[in-house]
């Protein structure tokens, strides 16, 4: 199941530049496991050593907040995108 992955722009560089990224997979753990092989050094990120998405960051499916879906246990379809979106802070 080829599913569209966002990548944000502080995380390219882990990407080879790539800010779109197909990745087969049925659930949100499984699209975080896949770009892991691809792209090394994505986990320490993205997420913490128990697996669970960083505090800091925010994933949706197809504009929904996995917190409110299933988590990590989302289900991905065909077609799918998935929006990796770093939470920001700081200014006046």
């Amino acid at each position: 199941m080829s599913v569209l992955v966002r990548i944000p722009t502080p995380l390219r560089a882990l990407t080879n530049g790539r800010g779109d990224v197909q990745v087969e997979a049925a659930t949100v753990k499984e699209m975080f496991d896949q770009i892991e092989k691809d792209f090394a050094g994505l986990k320490g990120r993205l997420r913490e050593d128990d697996g669970t998405v960083r505090h800091f960051i925010n994933v949706y499916v197809n504009e929904e907040d996995i917190r409110f879906l299933g988590g990590m246990s989302t289900g991905l379809k065909p077609g799918d995108e998935v929006f990796i979106v770093p939470a920001m802070a700081g200014g006046r």
